[in-house]
């Protein structure tokens, strides 16, 4: 028996230690080379503080700010260790009566706008993180954070336009921005 424990436990050992220590290590090390910024948690600075994530949703109430997405993380909205969606499904009357509700304060918030809602600005991802909108989520807003900080409407959108992102290759995903970058450019061009 005593023939087969001893290199069962070095076998054991000696895979705990490059499987569980080394290996992390190297890659750890790599990533630390190759994407310092990824490693680190991709996290936006705004005159010399961390002001957020670009992977992680921030929250926005004011109006002079381009809301994202509802988070169903719990107990707070764009909880990283909460990390949840709402698991609702469209026939599920709870989610029907959260949409209309989220529908409803957005027109009380802009009542003047009368574009369709687009629909990432009343559902919440399966994440509940998600840091981007649409396009579309964002021009729906324009209007509101223009007149909330009375600044033109054009010069909104063209900030939304220089904050677009691509779809990759033109054709995998959708345009959309970044909110935090686009509220970060807002408040760069325009000190409120």
């Amino acid at each position: 028996m005593q023939t087969t424990f001893r290199p069962a436990i070095m076998l054991f050992g000696a895979l705990t230690l490059a499987v569980g220590v080394l290996y992390p290590l190297a890659v750890t090390g790599i990533g630390y080379v190759a994407f310092p910024d990824q490693v680190r948690g991709s996290l936006v600075t705004s005159e010399g503080k961390t002001v957020g994530s670009r992977l992680i949703g921030q929250s926005f109430s004011s109006p002079g700010y381009f809301w994202g997405r509802p988070s169903a993380t719990g107990p707070m909205a764009n909880n990283a260790a909460g990390s949840s969606g709402s698991n609702q499904g469209p026939l599920n009357p709870a989610l029907v009566e959260a949409v209309k509700g989220r529908v409803a304060a957005l027109r009380a918030l802009d009542p003047g706008n009368t574009a369709l809602v687009p629909v990432d600005l009343v559902t919440a991802s399966a994440s509940g993180l998600d840091p981007e909108i649409s396009l579309a989520a964002a021009q729906y807003q324009a209007g509101r954070v223009a007149s909330a900080r009375k600044i033109p409407r054009e010069r909104v959108e063209s900030i939304i336009k220089e904050k677009a992102i691509v779809p990759m290759l033109g054709v995998f995903g959708e345009a959309r921005v970044n909110v935090l970058a686009l509220n970060l450019a807002l408040d760069a061009a325009y000190t409120r």
